[in-house]
């Protein structure tokens, strides 16, 4: 057989396991702790909620976050920063940036917001107190508590403060997630910490290949899943959050990968040899199809927070501010449209099995579960990677909002529906880290279809 015809099957062998990874029986049908199929989210993500939640961040509201990158790590000494130049991070000048965003979040309130002069307030304001004067004493007194909301019990993860020196304004467009080149001991550390120290696992359960774990021979992992699958709905539930989160990133990093550095343009795009290296099953021992089932499920958990927050947004005074009436409309209208989308979708995660236990045992697992993800959000600033810990913190903020609003039922159905409330608000960065992240998880169900079409065309 010539070297040609050897290499030509090569490739198609190649290309066949991976189609079948991607269409094989064990990717496909209900997902574990809930009542969904893996197809259905494919067509209802693909074609209803990705092309609009991708429009939605390319809005100018959205397109904004601010965030400090410069906090030290709170758990071991910082092993310096990443000199990748694809690990940079470019910040965006304040001049950059809408005069309504950077005013602060109070201006978000529309109809009081929207004059010329208020404009000229914005662009003085400088603190929380510079409320507008036009709003009530009601709407006064909300602002000034949302500003210490931060600290309340039910957060999962700890907000920037957006006031800090350190804190900057970047714009997510322009510091796309992608692959950067970092890897080694720094990031294998960042996630060992949050997989062995944060998700209710004893050191003598080693999660499958863990390359920081002793050897273990022929194991294949079943051990660690027949434990997982003795824990209680809760502890699960934070394993595959987490799990799914990991994939997505790293479907991220696979889809847009540097090919080829080029004279003066970089070119970027899908890299197949490495996502085989992360997914398929003949290489992971059968992870990889857990994995991404895992990803399917963040999605939902998601999805399920969305169609929960839509009365917060639906009520006629909130507005997403950037001091552009015409801009700002579109924005919401779009907004409005994928929440009413999800609200649609019929296979929706039931949260109300979650925390249903003896009260008090219940109120403890709650609090454990919060403050374990609340320490994930702190283990972000350990990454070395600038753009790596810029997108993971996000990601990890939207997560933790979602969170948020699924266990704040009460409190979002008792919204007044004219006016601000103290029992439950949203700062700017919440919302667009809860839209971004979605975001990231719809583009990742779309790229698991485009690897679909790539390995059909190898095939």
């Amino acid at each position: 057989m010539s070297v040609y015809r050897c290499r030509f099957w090569e490739a198609a062998l190649f290309a066949l396991g991976l189609f079948a990874l991607l269409h094989s029986k064990q990717l496909t049908g209900v997902l574990d702790d809930c009542f969904c199929d893996i197809e259905s989210i494919d067509v209802f993500n693909n074609f209803k909620i990705y092309p609009h939640i991708r429009k939605l961040t390319e809005r100018d509201f959205f397109r904004y976050y601010k965030v400090n990158l410069k906090r030290p790590c709170p758990f071991w000494p910082d092993d310096g920063h990443c000199s990748i130049k694809d690990c940079h991070v470019e910040p965006c000048p304040e001049s950059k940036v809408p005069v309504g965003i950077k005013s602060g979040n109070y201006n978000k309130f529309s109809q009081a917001a929207n004059s010329a002069s208020d404009m000229r307030e914005c662009e003085q304001a400088h603190e929380l107190g510079a409320i507008n004067s036009t709003l009530s004493n009601q709407s006064k007194e909300a602002f000034a508590d949302w500003a210490h909301h931060d600290d309340a019990q039910d957060h999962f993860c700890g907000l920037d403060d957006e006031m800090s020196p350190d804190a900057e304004y970047v714009d997510l467009l322009l510091n796309p997630e992608r692959y950067t080149g970092y890897k080694g001991p720094s990031a294998w550390r960042v996630w060992n910490s949050i997989y062995e120290e944060n998700c209710f696992k004893p050191r003598s359960v080693y999660r499958p290949l863990n390359p920081l774990a002793p050897s273990r021979g022929d194991d294949d992992g079943e051990g660690f899943y027949n434990w997982l699958e003795g824990l209680c709905l809760e502890k699960r539930v934070f394993y595959r959050l987490i799990s799914g989160l990991h994939s997505s990133i790293n479907i991220h990093l696979c889809a847009e990968y540097l090919l080829d550095e080029g004279w003066g343009k970089s070119v970027w795009g899908p890299n197949v040899h490495e996502f085989r290296q992360r997914f398929d099953p003949a290489e992971t021992k059968g992870e990889g199809t857990r994995r991404l089932k895992n990803l399917y499920f963040l999605y939902l958990i998601e999805l399920r927070a969305l169609s929960k927050v839509a009365p917060y947004f639906e009520r006629s005074f909130i507005n997403l501010y950037t001091g552009n009436t015409q801009e700002d409309s579109t924005t919401k209208e779009l907004l409005l449209q994928i929440l009413n989308d999800t609200k649609a979708f019929p296979m929706h995660f039931d949260e109300s099995s979650m925390f249903a236990g003896h009260k008090m045992e219940s109120k403890t697992l709650k609090e454990e579960f919060r403050l374990h993800f609340k320490n994930i959000s702190r283990i972000m600033d350990c990454v070395g990677c600038s753009k790596c810990r810029l997108w993971g913190t996000l990601q990890t903020q939207g997560l933790g909002t979602a969170l948020r609003i699924l266990f704040s039922e009460k409190e979002i159905k008792n919204l007044p529906e004219n006016s601000p409330s103290k029992g439950f608000q949203l700062t700017r960065q919440e919302i667009v880290a809860l839209l971004n992240g979605f975001a990231r998880l719809s583009t990742s169900i779309k790229e698991l279809h485009n690897f679909r079409m790539l390995l059909k065309d190898h095939r």
